[in-house]
């Protein structure tokens, strides 16, 4: 694969994964907030189908093709602007894969609650923290990953 390729791969898996998370963030807490347990319900399958269709393929490419294309310019794993990039990416997700249980949880009592015709339990809220309080650091962390990408800054010189 030529480097413009592998560049246009990483940079569209980038868009994304960014996306799909600030999407989901953004609609899930919406529905959240709307009180509407139909809705709450339906938007959580969504959100878990989201991270299976777009998430997941992304969080594999990303880093793949971003080694990829360091190899490519001769730039070791090393180096520094690299190595805080992948350390981020590392953190975000370890918060990512907490959130991702948190998300089929809140989709299987929403989804009871709705067939029996009960309020969401406590617990479900209290995942709903988690889960958003999780979401905060990692979406700092990809923004920062995202500055890097672009910057490349010189770090520690």
């Amino acid at each position: 694969m030529s480097y413009l390729a592998l560049k246009y791969l990483h940079i569209l898996s980038m868009v994304l994964l960014f996306g799909t998370g600030l999407g989901s963030a953004f609609y899930k807490w919406m529905a959240d907030r709307s009180g509407d347990l139909a809705h709450i319900a339906v938007t959580n399958r969504h959100v878990v189908l989201a991270d299976w269709l777009f998430t997941t393929p992304t969080i594999i490419i990303q880093p793949l093709s971003g080694l990829w294309m360091a190899h490519l310019l001769g730039l070791p794993p090393s180096t520094p602007w690299i190595a805080v990039s992948l350390g981020l990416y590392l953190f975000a997700d370890a918060c990512w894969l907490p959130v991702v249980w948190l998300q089929i949880r809140m989709y299987h009592l929403a989804a009871g609650a709705l067939a029996e015709n009960t309020p969401l339990p406590a617990r479900y809220w209290r995942y709903a923290r988690i889960w958003f309080w999780l979401g905060v650091p990692a979406f700092g962390a990809m923004l920062a990953i995202l500055c890097l990408m672009v910057c490349k800054p010189t770090i520690g010189d």
